[in-house]
C-alpha cells in the first residue's frame, strides 16, 4: 500500500507544508486530488474557522459553523465536513489522479469516518495518498494502514521525493513513460 503521513512541528505546519509540497507537485504537472488546510486566520473574528479547499481547483468550504458566543460545544460542521469527503470521493472516482493529498488524519477518521472513504477509494484504484497526521492519531493511523505505512520526516524535500518515487512508479506501469 501507497499511503504516507507526516507531522509537522507547530500550529499549522502540517498545512503550510503539504500547501509547499501540493504547489510543487502542481507545477511538475502531477495530478492532485484531495484536500488542503488554508492557514490565514480569521482577522479579528475571535473565531477559529476551519476551512477545506478541495484540489485541484477548489471549492473553499467552512467546515466549521457559528455557535454562538457562549458555547463550548465543537464547532465541527459534521454535515459540511462529509459533503467535502462525498466530493472528494467522486473526483477520486471520476478523474485521473497521479496522488491524493489529504490535510489530516485526525478525529473522524480515528473513529472510522471522515476522509477514509478518500483513502480506500484512491488506494483500491492504486493512486497513492498523502496525509497529515497528528500525534494524537498517529496510532490509529497505524492501526487503519496494518503496517504498510510510511511515516515522512517533516521535511518538503523527503516528501517530495517520495511523491515523485511513487508517481513515477505509476506512470511506468501504466507505460506513461
Amino acid at each position: 500500500m501507497r499511503l504516507a503521513g507526516i507531522t509537522g512541528q507547530g500550529k499549522g505546519a502540517t498545512d503550510r507544508l503539504l500547501a509547499a509540497v501540493a504547489d510543487r507537485l502542481t507545477q511538475d504537472g502531477i495530478r492532485l486530488l484531495g484536500t488542503l488546510r488554508p492557514t490565514a486566520a480569521d482577522a479579528g473574528s475571535g473565531q477559529c474557522n476551519s476551512d477545506l479547499l478541495l484540489l485541484p481547483d477548489g471549492p473553499l468550504m467552512r467546515i466549521t459553523q457559528d455557535l454562538g458566543s457562549g458555547s463550548g460545544a465543537c464547532r465541527m460542521d459534521a454535515g459540511a465536513f462529509e459533503e467535502a469527503v462525498g466530493m472528494v470521493v467522486a473526483r477520486v472516482r471520476a478523474d485521473q489522479a497521479d496522488l491524493v493529498i489529504l490535510n489530516k488524519f485526525g478525529l473522524s477518521e480515528a473513529e472510522g469516518r471522515g476522509f477514509r472513504a478518500v483513502i480506500a477509494e484512491a488506494l483500491g484504484r492504486d493512486v497513492p495518498v498523502l496525509t497529515g497526521l497528528s500525534d494524537t492519531h498517529r496510532a490509529a493511523f497505524e492501526r487503519f494502514a496494518e503496517g504498510t505505512e510510511t511515516i515522512l520526516p517533516p521535511e518538503e524535500d523527503a516528501i517530495l521525493a517520495w511523491c515523485r518515487s511513487v508517481v513515477a512508479n505509476d506512470t511506468t506501469l501504466r507505460g506513461d513513460a
